[in-house]
């Protein structure tokens, strides 16, 4: 039967790391493959990390299951990370979570739970989104539609048409929002932009389910989290997928976090209930090592404030890339100013797939199609070179 399969095309930014790989220009670049680099261009493991990983190769004892949930301790104090010590919804017992692989997992399992909730609900998902959204949500059979988010003209939030198209959204669907540093776009809500989202979704009762992927790594750890902890304070049902690839540098252990919370304590152990049946028929129980060396540097003072630091350094060596590059393209005659207003490690250019191709075939310069670059592969070194490449690149085009 295997013979009536057809070849499906590689990934689009997995197929960029294996041409940027095969790519012999001494002068390469990779801005597409989303993880952070360093100055050097490496994805080092943080210091908190190592440390964590020796506590555990003393401490652990056994290599028995970690059950469906996961590690509850972890569990306690992923919640704890992303609501806020003392928060309301902590208090009144209406958070339960799971330890998922990675935020891929605590966002198809999501789905797989909304899913059981209401089998004709409807996913709202912004224009644009993450790749990937789309997949994980979609494979479970749940109907998806766009609301406008990214104003490509200004490179910025299109506020307006965003709110025009949620007031269409009817109680019982779902809103999918990107919790901090929006990935593709770096355009991120303010907080009286979360307030009136909030607002509406008190108003019309659709249900968010708040992607958070990059906590940290806009502009801090409180900052960041500020839409998800308004909205589990003050709705009565919201769904949160986050994950610990890229604020503890987790990427290869798969250690993310499901968090549902609900209208009160009874109604959210019965959905926790169903979570966590569709977790066992999906994968069983999570890989325990992520999850455990996460709960290490947030239960210990010295390791957490280890963390928060070397997290903070990376969060402001990404926002000083964006300073710049801006300075950079300015230098050069061309107004890129709204990379600086932007958060985390991703925005779009802006330029068009035509330009994108010719950076990667005259330069060495890999980007997706979309002309999404990642923030963080830019460094001191090669960051001239990039300028100078997007500004002839510019100009040819320009000129023809």
């Amino acid at each position: 039967m295997f013979e009536n399969l057809k070849p499906l095309p590689d990934d689009p930014i997995l197929g960029l790391m294996v041409a940027y790989n095969a790519d012999p220009n001494p002068n390469k670049i990779d801005l597409g493959v989303g993880v952070y680099k360093d100055e050097d261009g490496k994805t080092t493991i943080m210091d908190a990390v190592k440390k964590a990983e020796k506590v555990r190769w003393e401490q652990e004892d056994t290599k028995t299951y970690v059950g469906i949930p996961g590690e509850a301790a972890y569990n306690d104090a992923m919640h704890e990370l992303i609501l806020g010590k003392g928060h309301a919804a902590l208090k009144d017992g209406r958070v339960k979570g799971a330890q998922t692989p990675g935020g891929c997992g605590a966002l198809s399992m999501a789905a797989g739970f909304l899913k059981r909730a209401n089998e004709n609900t409807t996913v709202w998902v912004s224009t644009p989104t993450w790749a990937n959204h789309i997949p994980l949500i979609g494979t479970v059979g749940l109907a998806i539609k766009e609301y406008a988010y990214f104003d490509q003209a200004n490179s910025a939030v299109d506020f307006d048409a965003m709110m025009s198209d949620l007031q269409k959204v009817p109680a019982g669907d779902v809103v999918l929002i990107h919790g901090a540093c929006h990935n593709p776009t770096g355009a991120d809500l303010n907080n009286d932009q979360w307030d009136a989202v909030t607002d509406l979704a008190e108003k019309n009762g659709f249900t968010p389910m708040i992607d958070l992927a990059y906590q940290g790594f806009g502009k801090g750890l409180e900052p960041d989290a500020y839409g998800a902890r308004l909205m589990a304070e003050r709705l009565p049902e919201v769904v949160i997928a986050a994950s610990c690839s890229k604020n503890f540098g987790l990427y290869r252990e798969r250690t993310g976090e499901l968090m549902i919370i609900g209208r009160n304590a009874e109604q959210t152990n019965i959905s926790a209930s169903q979570a966590y049946s569709v977790i066992r028929s999906n994968y069983s129980m999570p890989p325990a090592h992520g999850g455990a060396l996460v709960r290490i540097i947030l239960e210990d003072a010295d390791l957490r404030a280890n963390w928060e630091a070397e997290l903070k350094g990376m969060c402001g060596r990404i926002n000083d890339l964006r300073t710049l590059f801006r300075d950079k393209m300015n230098d050069r005659g061309h107004d890129f100013s709204f990379i600086a207003k932007q958060n985390g490690m991703f925005s779009f250019l802006g330029i068009s797939k035509e330009q994108v191709h010719r950076l990667r075939d005259e330069y060495g310069i890999y980007i997706v199609d979309s002309s999404r670059v990642n923030v963080a592969g830019i460094n001191s070194k090669n960051i001239d070179y990039l300028a100078d490449a997007i500004a002839s690149v510019l100009l040819q085009t320009s000129v023809n």
